[in-house]
């Protein structure tokens, strides 16, 4: 493996830890516009979620660009990554991610536009509650395959992948 792919393992391994502590601040947000009432926090909330989804994006920027070496196109490229991210490439890699972890997160995805382009008084705080209630246990298998994929990649050392 060259050096590039076994420090791509080692970066997926380090977002991963920064997009738990993210996933962890939405979480203790939630909690507290919930215990308060104040919608202040759901602001927080959908700022965390949006980063926690930016971060694992990040991830699968750097497969598609230093593995893959191929980026989607086109206005849809966001949508176009994670199904990317999801399929085998033959000769160069495993999928990435099962397909019920891209239809999970497709959902993060799409809130992360409306965090983006919508106003924050504006959010729905029970399409907030419950991306943030499903965020565990979907960052939990997530994790478990991103993990894999790292190994993979060292498994891999001095193989062209």
């Amino acid at each position: 493996m060259n050096e590039g792919l076994k420090h791509l393992a080692m970066r997926i391994r380090n977002e991963l830890s920064e997009i738990e502590h993210t996933l962890k601040r939405a979480t203790e947000g939630m909690k507290r516009a919930k215990q308060t009432g104040d919608a202040y926090y759901l602001d927080g909330v959908a700022l965390n979620l949006h980063s926690f989804y930016s971060g694992i994006e990040r991830i699968f920027e750097l497969i598609a660009a230093n593995v893959d070496c191929m980026f989607p196109e086109g206005e849809n490229w966001h949508q176009a990554l994670l199904k990317q991210m999801a399929e085998e490439m033959s000769d160069v890699r495993p999928a990435v991610i099962s397909d019920f972890v891209r239809l999970a997160f497709d959902e993060y995805r799409g809130f992360r536009h409306i965090v983006r382009n919508v106003y924050t008084y504006k959010f729905d705080s029970a399409r907030i509650e419950k991306l943030t209630e499903r965020a565990g246990p979907l960052f939990a298998q997530l994790r478990a395959e991103l993990l894999a994929f790292a190994d993979f990649l060292e498994a891999n050392e001095g193989d062209e992948v």
